[in-house]
């Protein structure tokens, strides 16, 4: 049974709604008398452990680390000129950030790390603050990961890339 598991402990992964985590186990649990195989994948920096049956995990988007091809896209996302979108109401705009963020896709993610970076925060909303930290978190716990840098490090290189294209 084991040969069809898309994970091992110890990877990496990426889950869409909370981002990076590592697989530490696999283990069998019983649900409504059905014996189930889990993925227990532990998110370090939400204090948060998960539950993910295997045969669900392709479905909910559970996928391995991006290559680094792809997030070289992500870097390049970061580095294009982007006409301000202010024109659109603030809660839409949020709503398709917020889709972008919980895709788990580096690019889409990149995109959104973009459009909310300002030089200068004081030109931000608490919202977008908020809004830009996450995305900015999400895609710099990829990036470490890949790079096996620390979070900081992995942050502060894209906070370069962004200032170099601002």
């Amino acid at each position: 049974m084991a040969s069809k598991l898309a994970f091992a402990a110890g990877d990496y992964v990426v889950y869409p709604s909370h981002g990076v985590g590592r697989v530490i186990g696999i283990e069998k649990e019983t649900i409504a008398d059905m014996e189930l195989e889990m993925y227990v994948v532990r998110f370090e920096n939400e204090r948060l452990t998960l539950r993910v049956p295997v045969d669900k995990a392709p479905r909910s988007g559970m996928r391995k680390l991006s290559s680094r091809e792809k997030i070289r896209s992500a870097l390049e996302t970061l580095k294009t000129r982007i006409r301000p979108r202010r024109h659109i109401m603030w809660s839409r705009r949020a709503q398709e950030y917020e889709q972008k963020i919980n895709s788990g896709d580096p690019v889409a993610i990149a995109e959104v790390v973009r459009e909310l970076y300002r030089k200068d925060d004081s030109e931000q909303s608490y919202s977008e603050r908020v809004m830009y930290k996450a995305a900015l978190e999400r895609l710099a716990r990829e990036l470490a990961a890949i790079e096996k840098v620390d979070e900081a490090e992995a942050t502060r290189r894209l906070e370069e890339v962004l200032a170099k294209a601002a």
